[in-house]
């Protein structure tokens, strides 16, 4: 197996050694996390291509699976790994982030890359608005969590929230069975695309060397995962130490970092296919990506929750994530409904990203937000909070 012929970026898998000799030669924390992070770009990348060659020679249902499967799989043991050392907040961060960077960072670089190089691009407006409108009905699982905690603060009850997450991350699953069951089963003319598979389709992060055998596209997945999950090992034990050198937050480093360094190559993946102008597929990937984190990943997180030595995480995000969420939900809908793309619209959607990554990049700890929490607990607490002369006295003589 020529690994030269695996593609330019994967010259990265360098850096895992090196992340090794840098994690027992006792290298501070932010060099370790930065060699890690870039560590797991073409690990993940290898992941991907030997499950799409398992998937050829599996066929169309069971190879569909095994994409759904692991097309996520190096942010899942990411977060896996962050939950087990009870950073819940990273956690909850990298979801909405995995989900902002797909809908937004490379549906928006896709759609830009692809529009420069050809004035219009179809994709099938069917299938992109049933994607949209799951991502719209999954992101809805996400936003009732939080909308619920703050019922209960507003008005100072309790309720098991734990249990509520719970029972959503089953339907949430459940969906994503039956998703699967749509778009590899009964509905799986809609997603087949303009193209019939060819030498070409499986181009992405890498050009994968044609002659894998199976054995050798399983040997590859297994040592890829094993070599992954090291890596986000060392990678998630940095972070508290990188963070405090860089001076992130630790919402930050989830919504961002994580995220992007656990979808990478799926974002290289999503642009160069739209660069051959195969728009439709570049739309799936990221959309398809995104669906996967909400209903398969999302969940996976709550129940692993309830293994031992692992920490409750529920679903309640911050009011700044459910609001971007909804945001980048919107955006999907609204580029999906008349099945073209250009420059100007990725440019848009990259501006969107931006605008939200600044915010998020100001947003300071939980622990900081005193004055907030003041204006959920009191019922005058908005107003005493814009009017600092405004003591809300009179609202006891009402």
């Amino acid at each position: 197996m020529d690994f030269r012929k695996i593609g330019v970026l994967n010259a990265l898998l360098v850096f895992v050694p090196v992340a090794i000799g840098l994690k027992f030669a006792g290298a501070p924390g932010m060099w370790v996390f930065i060699v890690s992070g870039i560590a797991i770009v073409p690990l993940a990348g290898l992941m991907g291509k030997s499950t799409e060659i398992l998937a050829d020679k599996l066929g169309a249902g069971w190879g569909g699976l095994l994409n759904a499967t692991f097309g996520n799989a190096a942010e899942l043991i990411i977060a896996l790994f962050a939950l087990h050392r009870g950073m819940i907040e990273v956690v909850k961060s990298s979801i909405t982030g995995s989900i902002l960077g797909n809908v937004l960072l490379v549906l928006g670089a896709s759609f830009l890359a692809g529009g420069l190089k050809f004035s219009r691009q179809k994709f099938n407006s069917t299938a992109a608005g049933m994607s949209a409108t799951l991502l719209a009905l999954a992101a809805i699982g996400l936003v009732v969590p939080a909308m619920f905690h703050v019922h209960l603060e507003l008005f100072h009850t309790k309720a098991n929230e734990q249990s509520l997450s719970l029972e959503i991350a089953v339907v949430l699953f459940a969906v994503y069975v039956l998703m699967l069951i749509f778009s590899l089963v009964t509905h799986k003319h809609l997603y087949a695309g303009e193209h019939d598979n060819g030498p070409d389709d499986a181009d992405g992060f890498a050009t994968v060397e044609p002659h894998w055998s199976s054995k050798t596209a399983l040997s590859v997945l297994v040592g890829a995962t094993v070599f992954v999950a090291l890596m986000s090992e060392f990678l998630v034990g940095s972070i508290e130490e990188a963070r405090l050198a860089m001076g992130l937050t630790e919402t930050f480093v989830g919504l961002i970092v994580v995220a992007i360094v656990g979808n990478a190559a799926e974002h290289s993946t999503a642009v160069l296919v739209a660069l051959k102008n195969r728009m439709e597929l570049s739309y799936h990937i990221a959309v398809g990506s995104a669906l996967q984190i909400a209903l398969f990943v999302a969940p996976v997180l709550v129940f692993a929750g309830y293994l031992p030595g692992f920490p409750r995480m529920n679903l309640v995000f911050s009011m700044l994530e459910v609001m971007a969420i909804v945001v980048s939900v919107m955006v999907v809908g609204l580029v999906a409904f008349d099945g073209e793309s250009n420059w100007l619209e990725g440019l848009l959607l990259l501006a969107v990203y931006l605008i939200l990554a600044i915010a998020f990049f100001n947003l300071p700890e939980p622990e900081a937000h005193e004055n907030a929490r003041a204006v959920i607990e009191q019922p005058a607490g908005m107003l005493c909070w814009i009017l600092p002369d405004f003591d809300g006295d009179w609202l006891s003589h009402v």
